[in-house]
Protein backbone atom coordinates (compact mmCIF):
# COMPACT_ATOMS: atom_id res chain seq x y z
CA UNK A 1 0.00 0.00 0.00
CA UNK A 2 1.12 3.32 -0.98
CA UNK A 3 1.88 5.85 1.65
CA UNK A 4 1.13 9.78 0.65
CA UNK A 5 3.27 13.20 1.05
CA UNK A 6 1.48 15.18 3.62
CA UNK A 7 -0.07 17.93 2.08
CA UNK A 8 1.68 21.76 2.87
CA UNK A 9 5.16 19.45 3.25
CA UNK A 10 8.01 21.81 3.16
CA UNK A 11 10.94 21.89 0.53
CA UNK A 12 13.74 24.13 0.01
CA UNK A 13 15.90 24.34 -2.86
CA UNK A 14 18.45 22.15 -2.50
CA UNK A 15 16.05 19.58 -1.53
CA UNK A 16 14.29 19.95 -4.83
CA UNK A 17 17.03 19.94 -7.12
CA UNK A 18 18.38 16.69 -4.76
CA UNK A 19 14.87 14.92 -5.42
CA UNK A 20 15.07 16.21 -9.01
CA UNK A 21 18.89 14.52 -9.64
CA UNK A 22 17.58 11.36 -7.84
CA UNK A 23 14.83 10.81 -10.12
CA UNK A 24 16.74 11.69 -13.27
CA UNK A 25 19.95 9.70 -12.65
CA UNK A 26 17.21 6.72 -12.11
CA UNK A 27 15.57 6.88 -15.51
CA UNK A 28 19.22 8.12 -17.36
CA UNK A 29 21.75 6.39 -15.94
CA UNK A 30 20.14 3.49 -14.10
CA UNK A 31 23.27 1.39 -13.61
CA UNK A 32 25.18 3.94 -11.55
CA UNK A 33 21.96 4.18 -9.26
CA UNK A 34 21.54 5.06 -6.27
CA UNK A 35 24.42 7.60 -6.16
CA UNK A 36 27.27 8.25 -3.76
CA UNK A 37 27.17 11.60 -2.32
CA UNK A 38 29.96 12.56 -4.31
CA UNK A 39 27.81 12.02 -7.33
CA UNK A 40 24.97 13.97 -6.14
CA UNK A 41 27.11 17.22 -5.52
CA UNK A 42 27.94 16.86 -9.03
CA UNK A 43 24.76 15.83 -10.55
CA UNK A 44 23.50 18.70 -8.27
CA UNK A 45 25.72 21.31 -9.73
CA UNK A 46 25.75 20.25 -13.42
CA UNK A 47 25.96 22.86 -15.92
CA UNK A 48 23.41 21.49 -18.25
CA UNK A 49 19.78 20.50 -18.06
CA UNK A 50 20.05 22.73 -14.62
CA UNK A 51 18.28 26.49 -14.23
CA UNK A 52 19.65 27.61 -12.01
CA UNK A 53 23.37 26.36 -12.11
CA UNK A 54 24.33 25.67 -8.46
CA UNK A 55 27.50 25.35 -6.41
CA UNK A 56 26.43 23.63 -3.51
CA UNK A 57 28.60 22.23 -1.04
CA UNK A 58 29.27 18.43 0.09
CA UNK A 59 28.03 19.60 3.58
CA UNK A 60 24.79 21.41 1.86
CA UNK A 61 24.00 18.49 0.40
CA UNK A 62 24.87 16.18 3.45
CA UNK A 63 22.59 18.40 5.61
CA UNK A 64 19.40 18.65 3.19
CA UNK A 65 20.01 14.69 2.89
CA UNK A 66 19.54 14.11 6.57
CA UNK A 67 16.16 16.77 5.97
CA UNK A 68 14.79 14.89 3.67
CA UNK A 69 15.55 11.45 5.33
CA UNK A 70 13.44 12.96 8.19
CA UNK A 71 10.86 13.40 5.88
CA UNK A 72 10.88 10.20 4.57
CA UNK A 73 11.50 11.21 1.24
CA UNK A 74 15.44 9.82 0.97
CA UNK A 75 16.63 6.63 1.67
CA UNK A 76 20.07 5.85 2.50
CA UNK A 77 21.46 2.45 1.95
CA UNK A 78 24.86 0.29 1.40
CA UNK A 79 25.38 -2.95 -0.40
CA UNK A 80 26.74 -5.33 1.60
CA UNK A 81 30.08 -5.26 -1.06
CA UNK A 82 30.31 -1.40 -1.32
CA UNK A 83 32.04 0.63 1.09
CA UNK A 84 30.32 3.65 0.30
CA UNK A 85 27.00 4.80 1.30
CA UNK A 86 24.60 5.43 -1.38
CA UNK A 87 21.39 7.72 -1.75
CA UNK A 88 17.85 7.09 -3.24
CA UNK A 89 14.47 8.44 -3.28
CA UNK A 90 11.53 7.48 -1.89
CA UNK A 91 8.76 8.89 -3.82
CA UNK A 92 7.92 5.77 -5.41
CA UNK A 93 6.19 4.61 -2.55
CA UNK A 94 4.67 7.67 -2.30
CA UNK A 95 3.41 9.18 -5.47
CA UNK A 96 0.69 7.56 -7.58
CA UNK A 97 2.09 8.43 -10.97
CA UNK A 98 3.47 6.64 -13.94
CA UNK A 99 7.23 6.66 -15.14
CA UNK A 100 6.37 9.27 -17.47
CA UNK A 101 4.37 11.17 -14.70
CA UNK A 102 8.01 11.08 -12.49
CA UNK A 103 9.89 11.59 -15.98
CA UNK A 104 8.16 15.16 -16.15
CA UNK A 105 8.41 15.96 -12.41
CA UNK A 106 12.40 15.57 -12.86
CA UNK A 107 12.64 17.99 -15.62
CA UNK A 108 10.13 20.49 -13.44
CA UNK A 109 12.33 20.14 -9.85
CA UNK A 110 15.60 20.35 -12.37
CA UNK A 111 14.66 23.28 -14.77
CA UNK A 112 11.72 25.59 -13.41
CA UNK A 113 8.29 26.51 -15.17
CA UNK A 114 8.50 25.09 -18.86
CA UNK A 115 6.08 24.92 -21.78
CA UNK A 116 4.69 21.78 -22.78
CA UNK A 117 6.68 21.60 -25.60
CA UNK A 118 10.31 22.39 -23.68
CA UNK A 119 8.94 19.56 -21.33
CA UNK A 120 8.45 17.30 -24.29
CA UNK A 121 12.15 17.64 -26.27
CA UNK A 122 13.32 17.97 -22.59
CA UNK A 123 12.44 14.73 -21.15
CA UNK A 124 13.12 12.62 -24.60
CA UNK A 125 15.71 10.95 -22.80
CA UNK A 126 13.91 9.69 -20.20
CA UNK A 127 12.67 5.70 -20.69
CA UNK A 128 9.22 6.82 -20.81
CA UNK A 129 8.58 9.79 -21.57
CA UNK A 130 4.93 9.66 -22.38
CA UNK A 131 1.82 11.91 -23.77
CA UNK A 132 2.99 15.52 -22.13
CA UNK A 133 -0.15 17.06 -22.03
CA UNK A 134 -2.21 13.95 -20.57
CA UNK A 135 0.66 13.65 -18.50
CA UNK A 136 0.60 17.04 -16.84
CA UNK A 137 -2.57 16.32 -16.28
CA UNK A 138 -2.49 13.74 -14.16
CA UNK A 139 -0.08 15.41 -11.70
CA UNK A 140 -1.80 18.81 -11.42
CA UNK A 141 -4.97 16.17 -10.35
CA UNK A 142 -2.95 14.12 -8.42
CA UNK A 143 -3.60 14.56 -4.21
CA UNK A 144 -1.77 16.43 -3.15
CA UNK A 145 -1.48 18.29 -6.52
CA UNK A 146 2.42 17.79 -8.09
CA UNK A 147 2.12 20.36 -11.20
CA UNK A 148 -0.15 23.17 -12.18
CA UNK A 149 -0.45 25.66 -15.14
CA UNK A 150 0.98 29.53 -14.73
CA UNK A 151 -0.57 30.10 -17.78
CA UNK A 152 1.09 32.01 -20.63
CA UNK A 153 4.76 33.95 -20.33
CA UNK A 154 5.59 37.05 -22.07
CA UNK A 155 6.00 36.18 -26.00
CA UNK A 156 5.17 32.73 -25.75
CA UNK A 157 2.46 30.46 -27.16
CA UNK A 158 1.90 27.76 -24.69
CA UNK A 159 1.15 27.86 -21.13
CA UNK A 160 4.07 27.23 -18.58
CA UNK A 161 3.73 24.36 -16.31
CA UNK A 162 5.44 24.10 -12.71
CA UNK A 163 5.79 21.42 -9.93
CA UNK A 164 4.49 22.05 -6.53
CA UNK A 165 6.28 19.38 -5.07
CA UNK A 166 6.93 20.89 -1.80
CA UNK A 167 4.39 23.87 -1.52
CA UNK A 168 1.54 24.10 0.05
CA UNK A 169 -0.92 24.43 -2.19
CA UNK A 170 -3.32 26.02 0.31
CA UNK A 171 -1.40 28.99 0.81
CA UNK A 172 -0.66 29.11 -2.64
CA UNK A 173 -4.57 29.69 -4.12
CA UNK A 174 -5.45 32.34 -1.42
CA UNK A 175 -2.25 34.30 -2.18
CA UNK A 176 -3.31 35.17 -6.02
CA UNK A 177 -6.72 35.61 -4.26
CA UNK A 178 -5.37 37.73 -1.98
CA UNK A 179 -3.93 40.17 -4.15
CA UNK A 180 -6.89 40.66 -6.04
CA UNK A 181 -9.04 41.10 -2.96
CA UNK A 182 -6.71 44.14 -1.51
CA UNK A 183 -6.52 45.51 -4.85
CA UNK A 184 -10.19 46.16 -4.49
CA UNK A 185 -9.75 46.65 -1.17
CA UNK A 186 -7.57 49.85 -2.35
CA UNK A 187 -9.72 50.93 -5.39
CA UNK A 188 -12.84 51.16 -2.48
CA UNK A 189 -10.46 53.42 0.04
CA UNK A 190 -9.05 55.55 -3.02
CA UNK A 191 -13.14 56.40 -3.94
CA UNK A 192 -13.96 57.10 -0.19
CA UNK A 193 -11.20 59.51 0.26
CA UNK A 194 -11.97 61.23 -3.16
CA UNK A 195 -15.72 61.43 -2.37
CA UNK A 196 -14.63 62.89 1.51
CA UNK A 197 -12.33 65.76 -0.33
CA UNK A 198 -14.93 66.50 -2.29
CA UNK A 199 -17.35 66.76 0.41
CA UNK A 200 -14.98 68.90 2.45
CA UNK A 201 -14.40 70.88 -0.25
CA UNK A 202 -18.31 71.28 -0.74
CA UNK A 203 -18.33 72.63 2.46
CA UNK A 204 -15.53 75.18 2.04
CA UNK A 205 -17.22 76.18 -0.81
CA UNK A 206 -14.74 75.59 -3.27
CA UNK A 207 -14.62 72.98 -6.33
CA UNK A 208 -12.54 70.59 -6.05
CA UNK A 209 -10.09 71.09 -8.84
CA UNK A 210 -8.85 74.00 -7.25
CA UNK A 211 -6.07 72.05 -5.29
CA UNK A 212 -4.71 71.56 -8.53
CA UNK A 213 -4.30 75.40 -9.06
Amino acid sequence: MRGSIPAGMALNDIELRILGCLIEKEHTTPDHYPLSTNALVIACNQKSSREPVTSYSEREVNEALQSLRDKGLVATVRADHERAFKHRHRLQELLTIDQAGFALLAVLLLRGPQTPGELRSRAERYAAPGEVAATLQRLAEHRPPLAKNLGRGPGQSQDRWTHTLGQDEEKQKPRVRQSLGELEALREEVASLRALVERLYAHLGLAANDATR
